[in-house]
């Protein structure tokens, strides 16, 4: 069996920006990105559009032969230019919806740069983890030094005693693609080890 596979992670959620941004390191590293999850023999959970770096994960996984799962609110359909080739396309009433849906069918979530609409996914997703709602590994693939103002924000929030060791924020930090898939699986093993469910049945997100 894949050792990625065998550590519980067969989906990866991904949340980016509907825009390119202005790096072109941005765009190539969410296009490797999407070849590493497949050959880890992942799929893709994602915001289903066809732009930016959603777009280009997307359509990166397809082209290397991978599976995409696609949630989308039926307000963005058109907005976001629904990626009609994703072989599993969901469209739900609303954003919370949405959010809900992608956690559900995900293993593991990866930030990669984005908008407001990123950054509030993947904090949401922090919070639940540090409130012990569930523990899938949560990794910012910092490209380009794009994330190191929110990770200097983390820091300084630790040192004013807002984020205090007993309730701390979880989360892994890869600057390589190359690096997201072995770090995902290495934290997935690590909670399997201490027993930890990856999601408690209890939980209401």
């Amino acid at each position: 069996m894949n050792e990625i596979r065998a550590s519980g992670i067969q989906t990866v959620c991904v949340y980016c920006g509907s825009s390119g941004g202005t790096d072109p390191a941005f765009l190539a590293a969410a296009r490797a990105l999407g070849g590493e999850i497949v050959a880890a023999g992942a799929g893709l959970v994602y915001g289903g559009g066809r732009g930016g770096l959603m777009g280009a994960i997307a359509r990166s996984v397809l082209e290397h032969g991978g599976h995409v799962t696609g949630v989308i609110p039926d307000f963005l359909r058109d907005r976001e230019m629904m990626l009609e080739e994703a072989q599993d396309l969901r469209v739900v009433g609303d954003m919370h919806a949405r959010k809900r849906m992608m956690f559900e069918a995900a293993d593991a979530f990866v930030a990669l740069p984005g908008g407001v609409g990123t950054l509030e996914e993947l904090v949401e997703q922090l919070t639940w983890v540090q409130l012990q709602r569930h523990r899938k590994p949560v990794l910012i693939l910092d490209v380009a030094g794009f994330w190191r103002p929110l990770l200097a924000l983390f820091e300084h929030m630790r040192e004013k005693g807002f984020i205090r060791s007993e309730i701390e924020v979880s989360y892994l930090v890869a600057e390589r693609v190359a690096d997201v898939m072995p770090m995902l699986a290495s934290a997935a093993r690590k909670a399997a080890r201490e027993g930890v469910p990856a999601e408690r049945l209890d939980a209401k997100l």
